[in-house]
């Protein structure tokens, strides 16, 4: 019972504290005439959408990493090395998008770090994020929880890690295309690793770890007020580079890296149909779907945005609960 009002609690704070930070944040981003520039291919189909503010993602990063810490200060949680390293992923992954989407705005156009660039910020965080693990004690591990197997991969396991973390980020910033899709999907996704997290209790600060999870679920929660159809705000780089390279540390630190792909299943299909789209095109000139990420292409088909987002708000979740049965109940 005690898990469980911490949650709620954690989850209630973040929430009311990303409402008052959306009602001030929002009437800023506005002044600073910091809206969103859309593509040459989303003019038809989204352009009511034009000088929607973006850098939205501030909503919800302010709430969680001051509820966290005030949370400390009152001695409800313990600040451990775990809770350490996936602040530090949380906060530099959201300077990247930051950096992106203040580009852009300057430049007043849909460009701004260049891939190349984003790429490389987003790999040297991630190696400090390898070096900070590691130097925790941690053994380049592969486990599987619900067969009790854990394999030794060696070198590679960093590897590993660097692609989970750079995947996860660009996974959910693609995924970032329909109002309140990223967002909605990474309540869900959060909230099942808050759940992996209590149940990992070999893990010192497991649950600080949780808590942030439910405090980040319970921000997102309030920034979804503003967020899904139509929107008020974009969460932009600033936010889902932050969402997805998170939901990668928190599966590494919970050694749950696996079920990430279950949990964050809709993520890893917008990711692939880019892959393929842009491979095939590569060879052939062609198209293989009328365009990605995947959420467009049922636009495409004619399909309300609004239902586009809540079946994959459904597969989402029907993704996050098998890939908590078989991993954590089971």
């Amino acid at each position: 019972m005690l898990i469980l009002t911490k949650s709620v609690f954690a989850m209630m704070i973040g929430f009311l504290l990303a409402v008052f930070c959306g009602i001030f944040l929002i009437p800023i981003l506005k002044n600073l005439k910091a809206g969103q520039s859309l593509s040459i291919y989303l003019r038809e189909t989204h352009s009511k959408k034009s000088g929607t503010p973006t850098m939205g993602g501030f909503i919800f990063l302010l709430p969680t990493i001051l509820t966290i810490l005030l949370l400390y200060l009152l001695h409800k949680i313990n600040f451990s090395y775990s809770l350490l390293i996936v602040l530090f992923t949380f906060i530099g992954y959201a300077m990247i998008g930051f950096i992106d989407d203040y580009l852009i705005i300057v430049k007043h156009n849909n460009k701004g770090l260049t891939e190349k660039a984003k790429m490389i910020l987003q790999l040297i965080i991630a190696i400090i994020f390898f070096y900070l693990f590691m130097k925790g004690g941690n053994e380049p591990l592969l486990w599987i929880h619900t067969l009790h197997i854990k394999i030794n991969i060696g070198w590679l396991y960093g590897l590993f890690i660097l692609f989970i973390l750079v995947a996860s980020s660009n996974a959910v910033n693609l995924t970032d295309g329909l109002d309140g899709l990223a967002g909605g999907l990474s309540v869900i996704a959060f909230l099942a690793f808050g759940l992996i997290a209590w149940n990992t209790g070999w893990l010192e600060g497991y649950d600080a770890l949780a808590i942030f999870s439910f405090v980040l679920v319970g921000s997102l929660l309030g920034f979804l007020i503003f967020n899904v159809s139509p929107a008020k705000v974009f969460m932009g780089d600033t936010g889902s580079l932050a969402l997805g390279a998170t939901l990668g540390a928190l599966a590494i630190l919970t050694r749950h890296e696996l079920l990430l792909i279950i949990i964050g299943i809709v993520f890893v299909v917008e990711t692939i149909s880019c892959l393929i789209q842009r491979g095939y095109y590569k060879l052939t000139h062609k198209r293989i779907f009328p365009m990605t990420p995947i959420h467009h292409t049922f636009e495409k088909l004619g399909w309300n945005e609004r239902d586009i987002v809540k079946l994959f708000w459904i597969i989402g979740l029907i993704g996050a609960m098998v890939a908590l049965a078989f991993g954590v109940w089971l």
